[in-house]
């Protein structure tokens, strides 16, 4: 049996998918027992950040601790791949020591190289072309305030960045309707939109993909390593703000969702995190739930081999 990984959403059939997610609200409910349980005591995951975060190094550690497990922090000042080292001889060492490994890291292909020489399961905690666990927290969430989205529209406002592109591959994957407003030169991968054609769609005006949507998603406007590109980007994406007054165009009981951190005033307006629409703070606490599910899933999954 070919050894899982979790490098991008269609890792997963849709089926398993929606296991992970339902898996994750019921864990969620369980928290004490999962606790007293530990079902992965002795296990060791590897978290190597090239990129740094609050939120997954938060979410994955204490993840892994309640499952009874531990995780291990490795900066690029921790490891040789710092300094130079393949990324193939990285990977056949770390994954004869650890259990699992997830890898928040730039460009993507190094991801997948990591993958291809690795003995367990590799988790993408965050790449330049996908973000693929703060999906299944969104989703998770979307479950647990509206129940499926499948059917729904989706309106993505901003960037077409990792999380666009993770939420176009969702769109297939959980079978919503996906609008995309971006700026002119701003679009997603131009083979990703083709691939997706059937049911995502590109726009530039903000308040045409608001229209029906029963989600708008947003992301700050200037991702990890392109800060010097913040003053023109601000000035591209002024009119790609979500607030108030673009969600009253969405449908009744739209909600609102951001990965976080969030920049107020900029793709967010100051109080969009407090609107009535917004699940944004149980979006960030999901993240520890759908990624111990995730892990559960790839550690089972991998065991049946």
């Amino acid at each position: 049996m070919a050894l899982r990984h979790f490098l991008t959403l269609n890792d997963c059939t849709p089926e398993e998918l929606q296991h992970i997610i339902h898996r994750a609200i019921e864990m969620k409910k369980q928290l004490a027992n999962i606790r007293q349980q530990q079902p992965f005591k002795g296990y060791v995951m590897g978290m190597l950040f090239e990129k740094s975060s609050t939120r997954t190094r938060v979410s994955f550690e204490a993840g892994m601790a309640q499952l009874g497990g531990h995780a291990m922090f490795l900066s690029p000042r921790d490891t040789q791949l710092g300094r130079g080292e393949p990324i193939a001889d990285s990977s056949i060492v770390l994954s004869s020591m650890l259990d699992i490994i997830m890898i928040r890291t730039f460009g993507h292909e190094r991801l997948v190289e990591f993958a291809k020489h690795s003995s367990v399961p590799v988790i993408n905690a965050l790449t330049d072309g996908y973000h693929p666990c703060q999906l299944l927290a969104d989703m998770q969430t979307y479950q647990e305030h509206r129940g499926s989205i499948q059917g729904k529209k989706v309106a993505w406002i901003g960037d077409g960045n990792n999380m666009c592109q993770s939420y176009m591959l969702a769109a297939a994957q959980f079978d919503f309707e996906l609008a995309i407003a971006c700026p002119p030169g701003y679009e997603p991968d131009k083979a990703l939109l083709e691939a997706h054609a059937d049911r995502v769609t590109v726009t530039h005006d903000a308040e045409y993909a608001a229209q029906n949507a029963d989600l708008l998603v947003t992301d700050v406007w200037a991702s990890m390593g392109q800060e010097d590109e913040q003053k023109a980007r601000e000035t591209a994406f002024a009119s790609f703000q979500i607030n108030e007054a673009l969600m009253d165009i969405a449908n009744d009981g739209a909600l609102f969702m951001h990965c976080l951190p969030a920049h107020r005033g900029e793709e967010i307006s100051e109080n969009m995190l407090d609107h009535p629409s917004s699940v944004a703070w149980d979006e960030a606490e999901n993240r520890l739930h759908a990624q111990k599910a995730l892990v559960e899933f790839l550690l089972l999954e991998n065991a049946k081999g």
